[in-house]
């Protein structure tokens, strides 16, 4: 018994989501606000409110900054003698910049992961 489901491709839909695009279409903005996204996409009319992206999106950007600003950090203080200071001024304004820049394009990603492979509300449409 074949599944008649037409395929979603993963990465189109993934790249459209870091964009800021539905990820159906790739033309319609994902998100309404900041972090919330668009009950359904302007363009194709796609329900976008079935995801549940919950924490999952913070937890992504804390790994990869935690891997990027940790040895960044080391190198720095190995190589340059910045004043105790100036440093908890740097690194945590730093962290804070880069995170918010971050959760947005993340938090796209694992909604068209979702959609792509039809997780929790994405299931039945």
């Amino acid at each position: 018994m074949a599944d008649s489901t037409p395929v979603r491709p993963s990465w189109p839909a993934i790249k459209r989501g870091l964009a800021g695009r539905c990820p159906a279409c790739g033309e319609g903005r994902l998100f309404a606000r900041f972090l919330k996204p668009a009950a359904s996409c302007p363009h194709c009319g796609e329900a976008l409110d079935g995801h549940q992206a919950d924490d999952f999106p913070a937890y992504i950007v804390i790994i990869v900054l935690g891997h990027l600003l940790v040895p960044t950090m080391i190198e720095v203080n190995y190589w340059f003698d910045i004043p105790l200071g100036w440093q908890a001024a740097i690194w945590p304004t730093l962290t804070a910049v880069l995170a918010i820049a971050m959760i947005q394009p993340v938090k796209g990603g694992v909604i068209g992961y979702q959609w792509a492979r039809r997780m929790h509300g994405f299931a039945v449409r």
